[in-house]
C-alpha cells in the first residue's frame, strides 16, 4: 500500500534558469509592445489618422503613461525591459548563444552587452515615469545630442562620431542580414506552432527586422552627417529617421513602420514560444 507522503508529488524549489526564462520572455513581450506602439503610431501618422505622429522610444512610453491605468502599464513594461536587460546580460557574460572568444565572439557578446545598456537607460525612465508619476517623455534628444557634442569636443571628435555612425550603419546592415538569411528563425520553437502559422510568423519576422535594419541605417546616417558638419543637432533619433522617410514619400514611412508593428508582433511571438540557451 502507498503512503500519504509516496502520494503526493514533491514540489520542487523553482531554479535560478526558471527565474531567467521568465525574465527573459518578460522582456521579450515588453520590447514587443514598444515596437508595436512605435510602428502603429508611425503608421498613423503615414495614413493620416488623428493620434498619429512619428515618435521615439521615449515618447512611446509617454502613449502608455497617457492610457487608463497608464502608471501600471508603465510599471509592467519598465519591469519587461528590466527582464530582457538581465537576459542580454547572461548572453554576454554566460555566452548562452557559443558564440567563444575569438575577435567577433567578442564582439558580438560586447553587442548584447550595449544592448541591455541601451534598455536599461530606457526601463529607468518607464519605472520613473511609473512610480513617480512624471513625464516619460522628457529629454531623449536631448541625451543623444550632449553625447554627441561631447564626443565632437574630443580630439579627433569628427572622427570618432563618425567611427560610432558608421558602426550603426553597420548594425543595420547586420539586421538586414539577419532577414534574408534567416537566422533569426532559431529563436522561435516552431516545434510548438500550428504548421499553417510557421511560416507567417518567419515572414512577420523577416519584415520586421528589415524595417529595424533601415531605420538603423538611417540614425547611421544622421551621425555620419554630424561627423561631417561637426553638428551635434543633426544626430537625430527614430522620430527623425520617421521624418526623413516621410520626406520621401507617405510610402515608405508607410512600409517601414508595418514592418516595426511586425517586429513588434514577432517578439511577443519570441515571448510565448522562446527558445532560450544556456539556462
Amino acid at each position: 500500500m502507498a503512503t500519504l507522503s509516496s502520494s503526493i508529488p514533491a514540489h520542487l524549489p523553482t531554479s535560478p534558469s526558471d527565474g531567467l526564462r521568465a525574465l527573459a520572455r518578460f522582456g521579450f513581450a515588453a520590447k514587443g509592445v514598444v515596437y508595436g506602439i512605435l510602428g502603429a503610431l508611425a503608421v498613423m501618422a503615414a495614413t493620416n489618422v488623428s493620434g498619429g505622429r512619428t515618435a521615439d522610444k521615449q515618447q512611446v512610453l509617454q502613449t502608455i503613461q497617457a492610457m487608463p491605468l497608464g502608471r501600471w502599464l508603465l510599471g509592467l513594461v519598465a519591469f519587461g525591459l528590466a527582464g530582457y536587460v538581465v537576459w542580454r546580460f547572461v548572453q554576454a557574460i554566460r555566452d548562452t548563444e557559443g558564440k567563444g572568444n575569438s575577435a567577433k565572439g567578442i564582439a558580438t557578446r560586447l553587442g548584447y552587452a550595449g544592448s541591455a545598456l541601451g534598455y536599461a537607460a530606457l526601463a529607468f525612465v518607464a519605472g520613473k515615469a511609473a512610480f513617480e508619476n512624471t513625464s516619460a517623455a522628457a529629454g531623449g534628444g536631448d541625451t543623444r545630442q550632449t553625447f554627441v557634442a561631447t564626443l565632437l569636443a574630443q580630439p579627433y571628435g569628427q572622427w570618432l562620431v563618425g567611427a560610432v555612425g558608421l558602426f550603426v550603419i553597420g548594425v543595420g546592415v547586420y539586421q538586414l542580414i539577419r532577414a534574408y538569411s534567416g537566422s533569426f528563425a532559431k529563436h522561435v520553437n516552431h516545434s510548438q506552432l500550428p504548421a499553417a502559422q510557421q511560416r507567417l510568423v518567419y515572414r512577420v519576422g523577416q519584415l520586421g527586422y528589415t524595417a529595424r535594419g533601415i531605420v538603423w541605417g538611417i540614425l547611421g546616417y544622421f551621425l555620419v552627417q554630424a561627423a561631417r558638419h561637426a553638428n551635434a543637432n543633426e544626430a537625430e533619433g527614430t522620430e527623425g529617421a520617421f521624418d526623413f522617410l516621410a520626406s520621401i514619400g507617405r510610402a515608405p514611412l508607410l512600409i517601414v513602420a508595418l514592418g516595426l508593428v511586425a517586429y513588434g508582433l514577432y517578439m511577443l511571438v519570441r515571448a510565448k514560444y522562446p527558445i532560450l540557451r544556456g539556462v
